[in-house]
């Protein structure tokens, strides 16, 4: 499932569809009503909240948007080919056009669906509006683990496995903290280096978590090979040596989803 700095790349990529009249449409069918209502309509706004994405097309009406498991976007330029049955809801203007495909959620929502959405979802690390205090409110409270409680969305939204696994490990904290045992100093490092890395990943499309200190280059070892991308730590390395210690990477099931970390570095 993409984590929430794609989520808000993608806000920015239909951004660039703003302000023209559009055609919408939904060749699979299952959004072709709100499609209907929608087409000569100009995109005004789009925003991102975790890992939903919002377009908004005036009057208060919102496409809401939520990726899931299986959930892909394509833009591309005009002239925009014959779309295939599997897309769910394609955008497209006389210079480019973005498809859709298989998402868990596309639906036309109203201003007032759309806040209850935001009411639900904790501070986002990416937007403006975000208070980590709410955020700490809840883990400061909580016997969870604290490696659970970042990737609960009601908690901190836009935050994946990728991101969870990378900032515990550091910040050498050990994941299978009680989230009440996490003090307010080192909450705050954990949020502001959530934002900075998650920038980043906005920025470059993808994540890296690696100082500087410890890229291939510096350290002189091979860079990563995964399908992921990215320059990290702990993420799917079980079993290899870690680059700070040299023990080997660890991995868990938790909250349905594999866990990764250092035995050695994060004993905080």
């Amino acid at each position: 499932m993409p984590e929430g700095h794609t989520i808000h790349r993608l806000a920015q990529d239909y951004a660039r569809f703003a302000g023209r009249p559009l055609q919408v449409t939904s060749p699979q069918g299952k959004f072709a009503d709100a499609a209907a209502l929608l087409t000569g309509a100009p995109l005004t706004r789009t925003e991102a909240h975790g890992k939903h994405l919002f377009l908004g097309f005036g009057g208060e009406r919102w496409i809401h948007i939520h990726l899931g498991l299986f959930g892909k976007v394509a833009f591309g330029d005009a002239p925009a080919p014959p779309p295939t049955d599997t897309v769910r809801l394609r955008l497209a203007d006389p210079t480019a056009y973005v498809d859709l495909r298989g998402p868990t959620t596309c639906a036309l929502i109203t201003d007032v669906e759309k806040q209850a959405v935001h009411a639900r979802l904790g501070p986002d690390p990416l937007r403006a509006d975000a208070d980590p205090r709410r955020a700490y409110a809840r883990v400061s409270r909580s016997r969870t683990t604290i490696a659970a409680l970042l990737m609960d969305q009601k908690v901190i939204a836009g935050v994946g496995n990728v991101y969870r696994a990378e900032v515990l490990f550091r910040h050498g904290i050990d994941p299978y903290r009680a989230g009440r045992t996490v003090t307010p100093a080192e909450w705050d490092a954990i949020w502001a280096d959530l934002v900075a890395l998650m920038r980043d990943g906005v920025r470059a499309n993808r994540i890296d978590t690696v100082r500087p200190q410890h890229t291939p280059e510096a350290m002189g070892r091979a860079p990563r090979v995964d399908d992921h991308g990215g320059e990290v730590y702990v993420y799917r390395r079980t079993h290899q040596p870690c680059h700070l210690c040299g023990d080997a990477v660890r991995t868990a099931g938790l909250a349905a989803r594999n866990l990764f970390w250092c035995p050695t570095c994060q004993k905080n």
